[in-house]
């Protein structure tokens, strides 16, 4: 809204019979929350890609389910909304979020959302000018998104629980400019699950190519911030892996994922095996322990060896870290046995900054990974599905070195 003269003032209180603040006060509700309203709206055809009434340029399957009533209290005073819903329960508004009813619109926290929303500064100005009404430049976002990297270190090198049960470590390769030249750099990613089941991102780090080495100074990192043990470590299939985890953690039990195992075995195996090949598989990690997974990769070794010995071998040679998730129960192994959680995690990532072609710095990519990184974590708000069976079991196996833990929770 534009700022008032006198006159216009004087206008605005006669017209609305205005005798006291609370007059005030509900003559600017009124006008405030149509503004609110019709912000929420436009929210609402941006997620969806079409307006209310533009049905032909609907795309996806997804669309309008009517609104819900909420009553926010505003810096004029209560306003009533009609908040829109979407079918598929994904729409999230800016202006208005969920499970909030004090609202202070913070231009900056809108444009943080659509930026962790991998939006790109084109679009951020377009939709700030269309729903707000606000003209932004490319070097204005960056300024204010830049703000964030001083938050985003602190939260780099806060200190982490002395315990954690569960670890899952990969990367994800991007592109990003260095020195008037675009090189890959890989975003290295810890996640953890605490004694408590509850879901952690332990931290983020930006490196070369990913190597076992760079993978040892991101853990002396956590160890350096308090981390005392690990339990078990979930990985992909990156050499040196299991020996750089050693070197900081040795007591860790370390299990290589068996989906990235398919992966490297059926790298090179013809289509017309595929499929019988794939299923010849099934019995060594279906199976209920350590000895008949053995056997299992025996009878699969006799059947295919001389066709694919190359499959064969890199079972039998990474058989040590692939066969660790046998000696558990099934709920322990279901968690342990593929690096899918991290991989989950991963992928959102990659749909937020799969329209960037490449990051002007490590900083900038950085930047928006702790973003999205702190919009996912907003949800972890609850321990994982069946924790209390699991940590159970961990203390059965793991004894004194997490007991302590579980008691002072």
């Amino acid at each position: 809204m534009e700022i008032m003269n006198q006159e216009e003032a004087k206008a605005f209180l006669k017209k609305n019979n205005i005798r006291d603040a609370k007059g005030i006060e509900d003559a600017l509700i009124k006008q405030y929350a149509p503004l609110i309203q019709a912000a929420l709206e436009a929210e609402m055809d941006e997620a969806l890609g079409y307006s209310k009434y533009d049905w032909r340029n609907k795309e996806g399957e997804n669309s309008r389910n009517g609104h819900s009533k909420k009553t926010i209290q505003t810096s004029f005073g209560k306003a009533e909304l009609d908040i829109p819903r979407d079918t598929n329960g994904e729409f999230e508004p800016v202006i208005v979020k969920k499970h909030e009813r004090t609202m202070s619109i913070r231009i900056e926290d809108v444009i943080f959302s659509l930026y962790a929303r991998g939006m790109s500064m084109r679009d951020i100005n377009a939709q700030m000018h269309q729903i707000y009404g606000v003209d932004l430049s490319a070097e204005s976002i960056s300024r204010i998104t830049d703000k964030v990297l001083p938050v985003a270190r602190e939260w780099q090198e806060r200190p982490l629980d002395e315990v954690y049960a569960i670890v899952y470590l990969d990367g994800i390769v991007f592109n990003v400019n260095q020195e008037g030249r675009v090189v890959k750099k890989t975003g290295y990613i810890i996640y953890g699950l605490t004694v408590n089941g509850m879901k952690e991102i332990l931290g983020i780090w930006i490196g070369e190519a990913e190597s076992s080495k760079f993978w040892m100074n991101a853990l002396v990192n956590v160890k350096n911030r308090g981390v005392k043990d690990i339990l078990i470590a979930a990985v992909d299939g990156l050499k040196g892996f299991i020996e750089a985890i050693g070197a900081v953690f040795p007591k860790t039990e370390v299990q290589k994922c068996v989906v990235h195992q398919i992966r490297t075995s059926t790298k090179f195996v013809s289509y017309k095996d595929l499929k019988q090949f794939c299923e010849d598989m099934k019995p060594i990690y279906h199976a209920p322990n350590e000895a008949a997974g053995l056997e299992a990769l025996g009878a699969f070794e006799e059947k295919w060896g001389k066709k694919y010995a190359y499959a064969v071998k890199s079972w039998k040679d990474n058989w040590a870290a692939l066969s660790t998730f046998y000696k558990y129960p099934e709920e322990i192994r279901r968690m342990i046995y593929t690096t899918n959680p991290i991989e989950g995690i991963n992928r959102r990532l990659r749909k937020v900054t799969k329209t960037k072609g490449s990051f002007p710095s490590d900083d900038a990519l950085f930047k928006l990974l702790y973003l999205v990184v702190m919009e996912m974590t907003k949800k972890w708000t609850m321990p994982v599905h069946n924790w209390g069976t699991v940590v159970q079991q961990l203390g059965i196996y793991f004894g004194e070195r997490i007991e302590p833990y579980i008691q002072n929770a």
